[in-house]
């Protein structure tokens, strides 16, 4: 079979335009951005008389794994396939980052017979949304500097400011540096750091914002520090929200693109998995579900995807997934079982009864948890057996939910029509009432302990005295109201990355607090988690090339 990209390149897409028009998005809505990519302009979005809501389709999936899971690509083959089947729908994604794509995850535009594209684009500059967001971002920095430089008048202490700057590259040696050498013409020396684009809070706002008037609030509310006396200095403190918010004017616009079949994509903002929500824009699904129904995803496992997606962006913006599509795969639940990379080709039945625990507890999660209907995607690949298929599907029907394999990757659209049957069967029974892990009311603490003890199988949460007291401060100050956002590795329930299948009984610990008071929550690094990824020791750059009549190769 073709390569990613080949089957990207070879593919016939249609005028931007054309991919509205289907849609009705009036034509002054649509910002082009050359012939097959554009911006949807608020205020052509809003208020579109005589439309119903869509319903919305969430898509997560089992613990990732080194043999791939394929969330992006089952969220495009389904939105394929529910088009295919008379449903008008429309896919909703994150922008793919510069650092994994140089660095060892490569691109985010789904994979074989199922991608949006111009793949080149979507996966490199695209529309400038992420060169806005490091603008913006770093335009505060530079202000925060410039004002100590030129005396002080809020009084920040030096030693306590906790506003780095980003650049969207993996580049270890850029974590903790110290500026302001060179003598007093440079500012004043401190210690300072990095961290990549989609870790940045302004990425987690660009995504959570409802209109600009709303981005420009919580741009203005970001605690860029502290006084000697412990007070927060804000970025409108500083006066730097106004321009920050016209860097990101038409940023706050979604993106419109199509899949591999012409159908519509809105892909837009990118914030992390860990650090932060890691979903695409509220703008972006609210346009959305104005014009049809929305197949979206959130990254990572559902531990922490589908968690965040649920207590933070749906407790902020309001929305609600009227169903949740679980994609595992035969190999990836023989690794959860304990088999070895190399031998995951070869059918092992023991070992997928063993991983299956990982499948398990995730899909209690969804259904119990944050009761949410539920169906199991199987994405298919071409070593699995009969038998692993069979199994597969016999312990999901007996936890009373259904599997369905979708062939997807290498069929299209048409490879996940059962699977799109499936989710518009969900999608037609009444709405039950979704849960959340915690309450507003819940102390900061309790919300960490509830989170980890109900989704991950902890026996309790633990932290330092120093941690503790810190998110005793943030109480104290009246930020218990937020949610909190745990950043841990997505390998394990745990957070230890070498504990596979569903560990229970662990201590999840945290070891350091961040206050995110512009995007709205808090958040609690557990583990080892980075801010600013390392390139591994063969990076995707390697292969990465132009040829000389212009045309990309080797990305992935």
């Amino acid at each position: 079979m073709p390569t990613d990209i080949e089957i990207a390149q070879a593919a016939t897409l249609q005028p931007i335009g054309a991919v509205a028009a289907r849609l009705g998005i009036p034509e002054e809505a649509v910002v082009p951005y050359g012939r097959t990519k554009a911006k949807l302009s608020l205020q052509g979005l809003v208020g579109q008389p005589g439309r119903q809501p869509g319903k919305l389709v969430l898509v997560s999936a089992i613990s990732p794994t080194p043999a791939g899971e394929g969330k992006t690509t089952t969220v495009v083959g389904l939105g394929d396939a529910l088009n295919r089947i008379g449903q008008k729908a429309i896919v909703c994604l994150r922008e793919p980052s510069l650092g994994p794509v140089f660095g060892m995850k490569g691109g985010a535009a789904g994979g074989g017979r199922a991608q949006v594209v111009p793949m080149e684009d979507i996966n490199l500059h695209f529309t400038g949304d992420f060169h806005a967001v490091a603008a913006a971002h770093n335009l505060l920095s530079a202000l925060i500097d410039n004002h100590i430089h030129h005396g002080n008048a809020l009084g920040l202490d030096v030693r306590r400011i906790t506003w780095k700057r980003v650049v969207d590259l993996n580049d270890r040696a850029l974590r903790d540096i110290t500026v302001g050498l060179g003598g007093p013409a440079n500012g004043y020396p401190r210690e300072d750091g990095f961290d990549i684009v989609v870790a940045s809070e302004v990425m987690a706002i660009l995504c959570l914002a409802e209109s600009l008037a709303d981005l420009k609030r919580r741009l203005g509310a970001i605690v860029v520090g502290y006084t000697h006396e412990r007070k927060a200095v804000h970025a409108r403190d500083l006066k730097a929200h106004g321009a920050m918010a016209a860097l990101l004017r038409d940023a706050v616009q979604p993106n419109l693109v199509q899949t591999l079949e012409n159908n519509p994509a809105l892909i837009h903002g990118g914030p992390f998995a860990n650090i932060a929500q890691g979903c695409n824009s509220v703008i972006a699904t609210r346009a959305g579900l104005q014009l049809a129904v929305v197949v979206t995803e959130a990254g990572f496992g559902a531990d922490l995807g589908a968690e965040k997606f649920i207590d933070i962006k749906c407790r902020i913006s309001g929305l609600r997934p009227n169903a949740v599509v679980l994609v595992a795969t035969v190999r990836a639940l023989k690794y959860q079982g304990g088999v070895a990379v190399a031998e995951l080709e070869h059918e092992n039945l023991a070992a997928l009864q063993a991983g299956f625990v990982n499948l398990e507890r995730h899909l209690r999660n969804v259904r119990e948890v944050f009761g949410l209907p539920c169906v199991v995607a199987i994405n298919h690949r071409n070593t699995d057996t009969a038998a692993e298929i069979a199994q597969l599907q016999a312990q999901v029907a007996a936890l009373g939910a259904q599997a369905v394999v979708a062939r997807h990757w290498a069929e299209g659209g048409a490879g996940a029509e059962e699977l799109a049957h499936a989710v518009m069967a969900l999608l037609a029974q009444p709405a039950a009432p979704m849960r959340m892990a915690y309450a507003d009311a819940d102390p900061l603490w309790e919300k960490v302990r509830q989170v980890a003890i109900k989704v991950y199988g902890a026996a309790d949460a633990t932290a330092d005295p120093k941690v503790r007291a810190r998110v005793a401060e943030l109480q104290a100050e009246g930020h218990g109201h937020l949610p909190v956002c745990i950043a841990k590795t997505p390998y394990s329930f745990s957070s230890d990355a070498s504990l596979r299948g569903a560990p229970s009984g662990h201590l999840l610990h945290v070891r350091e607090v961040r206050l995110a008071a512009g995007a709205g929550f808090v958040v609690m690094v557990c583990g080892d988690v980075m801010t600013m990824p390392g390139l591994p020791k063969v990076p995707s750059a390697e292969h990465i090339d132009v040829t000389d009549d212009g045309r990309i190769i080797g990305l992935f």
